[in-house]
């Protein structure tokens, strides 16, 4: 499509999968804009090994999204690829959607923002890696939520060796885990990879699996079809009564996780994240992992747990999840206190129409599809062909949506961003992007081109 002349110049801060989805979209309605990438590659997360440090995968790591579900609309997933795709296959699947839109010459590789200013007049100005400073109009966030660890803060001190899963790669890096006693904390589905992994017998590890609160452990397959194949949108049907036929068959084909030791959960199947892992209850039922409720003390080998046993460890992997951080925001402009961060449709924050943020959301059950979905308004946003309502609305709507989406659920950092796909999807489609290209069209654009470049 021919460039938009007068469309706001734009920066893209990342090229993982949020990134690249709000460049193709902002190209598909002529919007100039360029990508700043501090990695030398696209992907991300997805990226194995990324020099930037921003991947958390590990050398076994499969999605536990089928790929029916974790598909772009507008670019299905290769047939050929199994269920659940490796992450070789999904960097691959990437690579392919930024050659296919030509989305690569619009990144500037390993020259990451590394401090972002918001001028008095509007607009940014933007420094970065290399040592200059550039003027733009309309800045997109997309640097990602899962690549900076979050530990827990148990009392006491630890002496031996611990990482956060999102450093783990595999049993030989970053640490030899053969012949280990090694503690992983989480119940999370990295927790519940890794500790599947150091658990085989063949490497000869002590493993224990330590976690403050139950999960419900869903299996990926039911009937011979990935599970989440059975799920999909009920926009007709009550949201009370969703939850309820939704959580009675994801607890039932769970099964309580008492049997095999752990904690049985004190909060519904749709109040928390599940855990997806098929063999994790095979190695808990097998005696090769053994469960344990939560840290009480560190002690120097020894650690203490709150059903007052202990054990002594070599090795505590910490698979207990991200902060959300902005490094190039000034704390005081911008930050997610206890990974709370207010966003219009988890995408504007009100009373900066110069701002916009993708894939800054926990959405279930799946993330491809949502960052398409949240890229679509801002490129129509940027191209003048959107408008959110006014600022006190925008507000109430945001306090209104977090009820809705996560009102029910447990009070934890990891949920504060937790949104339905198919319900935020459906009203996208059908309500805010027609209504916002009304109040376009009737007010005019709410952000302005500026004539920076």
């Amino acid at each position: 499509m021919a460039l938009h002349s007068n469309a706001p110049s734009t920066a893209i801060i990342g090229a993982g999968i949020a990134g690249l989805t709000a460049g193709k979209m902002l190209g598909d309605y002529g919007v100039p804009y360029t990508c700043f990438e501090t990695s030398d590659r696209i992907g991300g997360n997805w990226a194995f090994g990324n020099p930037n440090g921003h991947s958390s995968a590990y050398r076994s790591l499969h999605i536990d999204t089928s790929k029916y579900k974790l598909s772009f609309q507008d670019f299905p997933m290769p047939e050929e690829y199994p269920d659940f795709p490796h992450h070789s296959q999904i960097k691959a699947y990437l690579d392919n959607y930024a050659d296919a839109f030509g989305l690569l010459d619009k990144i500037e590789f390993e020259n990451g923002v590394v401090r972002a200013e918001h001028r008095d007049d509007g607009g940014w100005n933007l420094h970065t890696g290399d040592g200059s400073s550039r003027e733009f109009d309309f800045l997109v966030v997309a640097n990602g939520h899962h690549w900076d660890p979050r530990f827990p803060d148990f009392p006491g001190e630890f002496n031996g060796q611990t990482i956060h899963s999102h450093h783990y790669i595999d049993p030989l890096n970053p640490l030899d885990l053969h012949g280990k006693r090694i503690l992983v904390v989480g119940i999370g589905n990295s927790a519940a990879d890794i500790a599947v992994e150091v658990s085989s017998r063949s490497i000869e590890n002590t493993v224990y699996l330590s976690t403050r609160s139950g999960s419900w452990i869903v299996p990926k397959y039911m009937a011979g079809r990935p599970v989440d194949k059975y799920g999909g949108a009920m926009p007709f049907v009550p949201k009370k009564l969703q939850r309820k036929l939704i959580n009675n068959f994801a607890e039932f084909i769970s099964g309580n996780p008492e049997q095999w030791g752990l904690p049985k959960p004190q909060h519904r199947f749709m109040d928390a994240h599940g855990t997806q892992s098929v063999e994790l209850p095979l190695r808990l039922g097998s005696g090769d992992v053994t469960p344990k409720p939560n840290v009480r003390l560190l002690d120097g080998d020894t650690v203490h747990f709150d059903d007052g046993t202990s054990a002594d460890f070599d090795v505590i992997i910490y698979a207990t999840g991200y902060n959300i951080t902005f490094p190039f925001f000034d704390p005081d402009f911008i930050s997610a206190v206890d990974n709370r961060l207010g966003l219009y449709k988890r995408i504007l924050k009100p009373g900066l129409d110069d701002l916009a943020f993708a894939g800054f959301a926990q959405s279930v059950p799946t993330l491809f599809p949502f960052v398409e979905c949240q890229s679509r308004l801002i490129a129509a946003y940027a191209a003048g062909e959107y408008r959110p309502p006014a600022i006190d609305e925008m507000q109430q709507i945001i306090t209104t949506d977090e009820q809705m989406y996560i009102g029910h659920v447990l009070d934890r950092p990891r949920h504060t961003q937790q949104v339905d796909f198919y319900d935020y999807e459906r009203q996208m489609r059908v309500q805010e992007l027609p209504e916002g290209r009304s109040r376009a069209h009737q007010l005019g654009p709410a952000l302005q081109s500026r004539g920076r470049v």
